[in-house]
């Protein structure tokens, strides 16, 4: 008997969903991000449903028998059963299971061995698995109190760097001009105002524009550019020595920011490279192969 089974990879810059028999992908779409946040699972499972809604009728079906999220945001009990419940009532699944982005990334990298993934989205966080199969984690704190390396941090960077060189406090930079066009702010008064009620998701929707900006020679945007890779680095690094497991480790690196071949994907795996204790992956992850293979485990 064929089972439906659906993969949700939910960051917060973009839905990912994969429609599979159990033998090949019928069907791939994304949408908008539904990172999910405490209080907000309701908005979440109402982006996440529509997503899928699409990937469904592109493999004309209209439900599945397991639907397997996993959901930046979603490293807590009570964020995991909120967004579950809310799913369970879009009827999109006759089975709905909730875990978090990295998790399914973890799988897709390493499928049941030992492995370090360093995700970095909007947010940034490292999970590991050693040889028994327990999991460790670093970071991931949010946008108030971690998520050092991040498309918020990033963001969040230039927008200072751009503050202060309108002050005259540090030195011009390609970031003001860019950064004004970025959001859409007339002039610097104009960016203020935006600021001021940004999101953090468009606040690190300025992040690849950073990243270019640093990629065509620009000091300060470089100096943002390699804190980001250094402290997103320093995950893995100190992640290691958490976990039971004979080095070299393998570490893949994914997310919104990390996925695509770029400068900061780039400078993350060269920095790794250099750790001896350390192996980094060159190829993608993709974390809605793991979804959907967790989700043929469900189904049993």
């Amino acid at each position: 008997m064929t089972r439906i089974l659906i993969g949700a990879d939910v960051g917060g810059s973009k839905t990912a969903v994969g429609v599979s028999d159990g033998e090949k992908m019928l069907a791939r779409v994304e949408g908008n991000g539904a990172a999910v946040r405490p209080g907000r699972a309701l908005a979440s499972a109402s982006v996440i449903a529509e997503v899928v809604r699409h990937a469904l009728a592109a493999s004309g079906r209209l439900a599945g028998d397991v639907l397997y999220v996993g959901a930046a945001g979603a490293g807590r009990e009570p964020e995991r059963d909120e967004l579950r419940k809310a799913l369970r009532t879009e009827n999109l699944a006759k089975t709905v299971v909730v875990a978090t982005d990295i998790e399914i990334a973890l799988v897709a990298a390493f499928d049941e061995g030992p492995g370090i993934v360093v995700s970095a989205g909007t947010g940034s966080v490292a999970v590991g698995r050693d040889r028994n199969g327990k999991r460790y984690r670093i970071g991931g704190y949010g946008w108030q109190m971690g998520d050092e390396g991040s498309g918020y941090a990033i963001g969040r960077a230039a927008l200072g760097a751009v503050s202060r060189a309108a002050d005259g406090r540090s030195p011009r930079t390609a970031l003001s001009e860019r950064i004004l066009a970025a959001s859409r702010s007339e002039d610097f008064d104009a960016l203020v105002r935006w600021a001021a009620g940004a999101s953090p998701a468009e606040v690190a929707a300025l992040a690849p524009h950073v990243l270019d900006v640093a990629a065509h020679g620009d000091p300060l945007a470089q100096g943002i550019a390699d804190y980001a890779a250094r402290e997103l680095t320093q995950l893995a690094i100190c992640l290691l020595p958490m976990m039971e497991v004979e080095p070299p480790v393998g570490v893949a690196i994914t997310g919104g920011l990390l996925s695509s071949d770029g400068p900061l994907r780039r400078s993350v795996l060269a920095r790794l490279k250099e750790e001896p204790g350390l192996t980094p992956m060159e190829t993608a992850v993709d974390a809605v192969r793991g979804a959907i293979r967790l989700a043929e485990q469900v189904a049993g």
